[in-house]
């Protein structure tokens, strides 16, 4: 029996499941957390992935293994391959203005936005490689000048399991490049002429290899696999195809779907990504998620059965209440400094119910948003799929098909984007082949249906465009690694 390994090295934790190459059957899985924050050293990655490894029974019997991480973190290495400052992750918002910067410099209003999204599919925002490069390009000249190569994370996990010490060695798939705002899914090549305008220089690069392509092998002898973003990788683990929408409520939202078509959304709002199967991966990107849940459940005092108890025991559209949770700033729409606001707080509504039925509704009324963006796009919609941490609560699946005016589809809860790793790592002991091998799904999923409530929605867009952006504490100067 051939094994194959999936790594998962998201914000918050690294995964690493073991698969059966054949069948897709789980054989064992471990698990390490992350430092919080939104900068990291990511020797961390490397130690969390280790523990990670060792929890699942090591990796001296699998034949082939594929990283998967956060998308749009920024890894700046010297030319002997050491890491030159902690790596800026997806979260760190504080490029916002590098990005309006970038954009303007390729026209004013929608003209720069049209610009941006015919060269790379997508109209750079905080959240971006490109505008990270060009913050530490105005606030971090030295680092940019150590700096010889920038890859993303999963490109540098690559790379150590590869055992390389050149960063010319460095390699990337088609779905995380199109994350970084300097790669085309339209002509699958790099703009490096956006990539100097940002950082005001050339760097190295990692080669974008194709879906069946390996960089090399580990010290053990497993094949490695190109890796790739996230999100393209819960595509994979789920075995999402045209006309599968997915809306993955985890630390950040977001709402993505296989697309034979690549898109070109001049508004910024769907980023036009591709997967990690030859196709495109049209991608809306909220970054409050499931940690509204969180948040909300601490304010109240209660646990997250109790949070789903309180707000299904509240009247749809919570008489009026309306949170619209901007807690860590947006990215969709993008405000970076914006804050969460409460709306229509009466003596009707001032109960723990109103409030967490509030919180469930915000949270998917800005997930609502995204999928009609991407109907908006000509993206067909035949199937919508809820995984993460947050399709877990109880409430989150009774009221999605309300907002969403859609059935939904509730896989069982799993490591999707680990497993799409694996099979992209059994994928690559069968490089002949066209498309990935197939899995039958453990567990049969869950159906919801409701009907739509289209009045609730309305009442969440007038309290978004009341809402102003606020200004938020300034953040602390990052700290360079010595």
């Amino acid at each position: 029996m051939a094994l194959v390994a999936g790594i998962d090295s998201s914000t918050q934790a690294c995964k690493v499941v073991v698969r059966d190459a054949a069948s897709g059957r789980l054989v064992r899985e471990g698990r390490s957390t992350h430092p919080p924050g939104t900068e990291v050293d990511p020797e961390r990655w490397w130690q969390a992935l280790a523990q990670a490894a060792t929890a699942a029974g090591g990796l001296d019997d699998v034949e082939a293994l594929s990283v998967a991480a956060q998308q749009h973190g920024c890894v700046c290495l010297d030319d002997a391959g050491a890491v030159v400052r902690l790596a800026m992750l997806w979260n760190a918002v504080r490029s916002a203005d590098a990005g309006a910067q970038l954009v303007a410099e390729l026209g004013d209003g929608d003209a720069g936005r049209s610009a941006w999204a015919a060269a790379v599919g997508s109209v750079p925002v905080a959240s971006f490689t490109v505008t990270k490069l060009r913050w530490l390009a105005e606030h971090e000249p030295e680092t940019v000048r150590r700096t010889t190569a920038v890859c993303l994370p999963h490109d540098w996990l690559t790379w150590r399991l590869n055992a390389s010490e050149s960063p010319a060695a460095l390699t990337t798939d088609r779905g995380d490049a199109s994350g970084t705002g300097y790669w085309s899914p339209h002509t699958g090549e790099y703009r490096t002429d956006l990539l100097e305008r940002a950082l005001g220089r050339q760097v190295e690069l990692p080669a974008v290899l194709t879906p069946t392509a390996s960089p090399g092998k580990t010290k053990n002898g497993a094949r490695l696999a190109p890796g790739t973003g996230d999100n393209a990788a819960a595509a994979l683990g789920l075995g999402a195809g045209e006309g599968d929408v997915v809306i993955s409520i985890g630390t950040s939202g977001t709402v993505f779907a296989v697309s034979a078509a690549p898109t070109a959304d001049p508004t910024g709002t769907v980023a036009g990504f591709a997967d990690a199967t030859g196709r495109y991966l049209p991608l809306v990107c909220t970054l409050n998620a499931a940690r509204v849940l969180d948040a909300t459940a601490q304010l109240l005092g209660v646990d997250h059965d109790e949070l789903s108890r309180l707000a299904l025991s509240a009247p749809p559209g919570a008489d009026g209440l309306v949170l619209v949770p901007y807690l860590e700033g947006e990215r969709t729409p993008d405000r970076p400094d914006a804050t969460g606001a409460l709306h229509g707080l009466t003596l009707r509504n001032s109960s723990r119910a109103h409030l967490a039925r509030a919180a469930v509704e915000g949270l998917l009324c800005g997930l609502a948003d995204g999928l009609e963006a991407l109907m908006q796009q000509g993206v067909p919609v035949r199937r919508v799929l809820l995984i993460g941490g947050g399709a877990r609560s109880e409430a989150v699946r009774g009221i999605a098909p309300a907002i969403l005016g859609l059935p939904i589809t509730v896989p069982p809860p799993g490591e999707y984007v680990a497993d799409g790793a694996s099979r992209q790592a059994a994928w690559a002991l069968a490089p002949g082949e066209s498309t990935p091998p197939r899995w039958e799904p453990d567990v049969t999923a869950s159906a919801y249906e409701a009907d739509p409530i289209p009045d609730v929605r309305r009442r969440y867009t007038e309290v978004r465009e009341l809402t102003a952006s606020r200004p938020r504490d300034v953040q602390p100067d990052p700290t360079t690694l010595t």
